[in-house]
């Protein structure tokens, strides 16, 4: 990954700065920081996928955010340039983003410490999710066939009715957002069930409840009827990952709050 990058870096005339090297999940992804010939700060991203599967929704997330949101006023980093290369049976796709200086809140997605966080800061991420549901959209993030399945397996009660299916950011947790507020990481981009970004970021919030408790107040959806459909499908999503043995952390407050959605 580390010669691809290089490679992708001199293609897009860009040069790589020492330190501040970033593995992605399975080492899938590797981000560094660089700069462009003018001397301008930018962010390099090289994502790697066997070629047979290089395309959809994933590959795309990013290419596809740049004409929908641009820089979200100024919340989302805005995508300068990608650049493609194949090598051995691989797809590597190079994003050129502007940088993002601030560090993530949580260099794990699921929130190990508790943060004390400006209302200011919950102000501007309602505001830039708001902008993101408006957003027109044929991308689809959840699909109404994983609903009717995987809520009834994993939560235990017939997937409810969705009321509005809204645009959302889909991966909303504590490693893809820093303060002052910068939205990263837009692969997975589309279509959800209204709520689905704030249940999202609850779930990741779990273990710590006072910022668990503080996701609740800043996005209301949560704990309405219209919040359901979403709140049911983040939960069976992160009990299904629970299943095959990821964040086995949440576990037990995942199934606490599958009981409390049985119960409404």
């Amino acid at each position: 990954m580390r010669a691809h990058h290089t490679r992708a870096a001199k293609a897009l005339a860009v040069q790589t700065e020492s330190g501040g090297e970033f593995w992605g999940w399975a080492g899938r992804t590797l981000g560094a920081p660089t700069r462009t010939t003018d001397g301008e700060p930018v962010w390099l991203r090289l994502v790697s996928a066997p070629e047979a599967k290089a395309s959809g929704k994933l590959r795309d997330g990013a290419l596809d955010a740049q004409p929908a949101f641009g820089d979200l006023g100024g919340r989302r980093p805005a995508l300068l340039a990608v650049h493609d290369a194949f090598a051995d049976g691989t797809a590597y796709r190079a994003e050129l983003s502007a940088r993002v200086d601030e560090p993530v809140l949580s260099d794990d997605p699921v929130l190990q410490c508790d943060l004390q966080l400006p209302h200011s800061w919950w102000a501007d991420l309602a505001e830039a999710l708001e902008k993101v549901s408006a957003t027109v959209t044929d991308r689809v993030a959840v699909r109404q066939q994983y609903l009717d399945r995987a809520i009834p397996e994993f939560v235990g009660i017939p997937a409810p009715d969705v009321t509005c299916w809204t645009t959302a950011h889909s991966d909303l947790h504590w490693a893809n957002v820093t303060a002052p507020l910068r939205l990263l990481d837009w692969e997975g981009w589309g279509r959800a069930p209204e709520g689905f970004d704030a249940a999202t970021l609850y779930a990741y919030s779990l273990l710590q409840e006072d910022v668990a408790a503080r996701v609740r107040d800043a996005f209301p959806v949560l704990g309405s009827p219209a919040g359901l459909a979403a709140e049911a499908t983040v939960c069976a999503q992160l009990l299904q990952t629970v299943a095959r043995g990821d964040n086995l952390a949440l576990e037990d407050r995942l199934r606490h709050w599958s009981e409390d959605l049985r119960r409404r």
